[in-house]
């Protein structure tokens, strides 16, 4: 019948509909034959499930519906690391989701999920969706915009991106459900993206980041036919709202693997159109230094469980770019700080046209930026003054990092270290210590001390900042003149 009022009405020859209909099934592929893994199958421990996470799936199956932790958590728990977040898909509407759970809320346009809370542990909850996307809007690239499209498992599992992030894992029986051989692939240790590749990419772009970071951070490979189209696709990312971008790009570099993660960016070439002014940094070898210890820090930070800045972690990736246009403008006329904050605009403006820096992160990128020259200061009050300021131990770090890449003297990075950990006593006597050393360093003919940061001409290896900084005027180098005092006449 449905057929005849096609013909009918469309004029649709059966040919036609055919070719629709296989069409159809090439946006993505027929769903891979259902293994069943059980505890023996799959080794996953219990004990590295979140009891949050247990109790969400454990609320909706006593409602009668089905719910499984699901995606990245499941691939972390088979690889027998800890997860960080716990995803939970179910077929219960946000709707209902909602009503059983008295901190919930719905979120997203793109697709709606439920955000449950307990406490300050969040447990994301989300829909099954469905295979079609022939009614959602797309953008003119082929971005899908808005897709609330809800269906079966089978059809969420092949929505799903990778493979290896297509499982589900059931609390109450232990056994993970694998539609696509993600557990093959983990063993094969092999990044494959469920699908055609192309249409996967131009979907969502932001995939070729994910990519990215899986294959960084898990030490995976990258299937060929996942690989292949990312390079002629790249482009495609510049389509996609730089709010998320930035977010995934977040995502990528406290990860733990920043720096892997930085290196297969560039090796993809998805890195030019989200850090542009990178690439001319790393082609310095001060500025690939600093980078270097910069993202291999964060690693550390992240390993042990510390929190990353934002603020600091852009800020030392887009250094060597202010320190560049920092010294033009000196060299233009500008007087040294006004010069630097004039660097500062012109590197943040550019970079956020492709990457939505957030205004708070950015305010911290300023701020550790602007402190640099003020290390300088090492008389009078500014030191106590300085000492004071809400990012200073984060430009304090800052000034460390440029310390130990050789960009300038280890001397001040260390005598900042000791004043901070100091207490109020303690720092008198180094602020007597710092003005006797520099009474000594004075010639017999009243010359000043040596500046504390050598002129390229006396040591080639001091970077280009040391340049920068000779304009600015720093008051422990120049002595205090002496005040006469004036003879009070004798009164009779």
């Amino acid at each position: 019948m449905i057929k005849r009022l096609i013909k009918k009405f469309f004029g649709s020859s059966d040919s036609e509909t055919t070719k629709m209909a296989k069409a159809k099934k090439t946006t993505h592929p027929a769903t891979a034959k259902l293994k069943t893994l059980t505890v023996k199958q799959h080794g996953i421990d219990p004990e590295l499930v979140s009891n949050n996470a247990v109790r969400v799936t454990q609320t909706l199956q006593q409602e009668g519906f089905k719910a499984f932790i699901v995606g990245g958590a499941v691939r972390d728990l088979l690889l027998g690391v800890k997860p960080k977040d716990f995803d939970i898909a179910t077929d219960a509407t946000p709707e209902q989701v909602k009503r059983l759970f008295r901190r919930a809320f719905i979120i997203g346009k793109r697709f709606q999920i439920v955000h449950v809370m307990f406490g300050s542990d969040l447990i994301e909850v989300t829909t099954f969706r469905g295979s079609s996307i022939a009614g959602a809007p797309i953008d003119e690239f082929g971005r899908v915009l808005r897709d609330n499209t809800f269906g079966e498992q089978p059809e969420d599992a092949t929505r799903r991106d990778f493979t290896i992030n297509a499982m589900y894992y059931n609390p109450a029986n232990q056994t993970v459900l694998d539609y696509h051989g993600g557990m093959a692939d983990i063993r094969k240790k092999m990044l494959r993206i469920i699908g055609e590749p192309e249409e996967r990419y131009r979907e969502d772009p932001v995939r070729m980041l994910r990519v990215v970071r899986f294959a960084a951070k898990l030490q995976f490979d990258i299937a060929p036919t996942t690989r292949e189209p990312i390079a002629l696709m790249a482009t495609l990312i510049n389509n996609v709202p730089a709010a998320r971008v930035f977010d995934e790009m977040l995502k990528l570099l406290t990860s733990g693997h920043a720096l892997a993660c930085l290196q297969q960016l560039r090796q993809e070439g998805l890195h030019h159109g989200l850090l542009p002014l990178l690439d001319v940094v790393l082609e310095q070898p001060l500025g690939a230094k600093f980078v270097t210890l910069a993202l291999n820090n964060t690693d550390e930070r992240v390993r042990q469980g510390k929190t990353v800045s934002p603020g600091f972690l852009f800020a030392a990736m887009l250094w060597h770019q202010v320190l560049e246009k920092w010294q033009a403008y000196q060299v233009s006329g500008e007087y040294p700080i006004p010069a630097l904050h004039l660097a500062a605009d012109d590197v943040l403006q550019t970079q956020t046209e492709s990457l939505a820096i957030q205004r708070r992160i950015g305010s911290d990128m300023r701020d550790i930026w602007a402190l640099q020259p003020r290390f300088e200061r090492r008389s009078g009050k500014s030191p106590y003054r300085l000492i004071e300021h809400p990012r200073f131990r984060a430009g304090l770090d800052f000034l460390i990092l440029r310390a130990a890449s050789g960009e300038t003297e280890p001397e001040i990075a260390s005598w900042w270290t000791a004043f901070f950990a100091a207490d109020f006593a303690e720092r008198d006597e180094i602020m007597t210590e710092k003005s006797t050393a520099l009474s000594k360093g004075k010639s017999r003919t009243g010359k000043k001390a040596a500046p504390l940061m050598p002129d390229m001409t006396e040591n080639e290896n001091t970077s280009s900042f040391n340049q920068v900084v000779e304009g600015v005027e720093t008051t422990s180098a120049a002595p205090k003149k002496r005040r006469r005092r004036s003879k009070k006449t004798a009164v009779e």
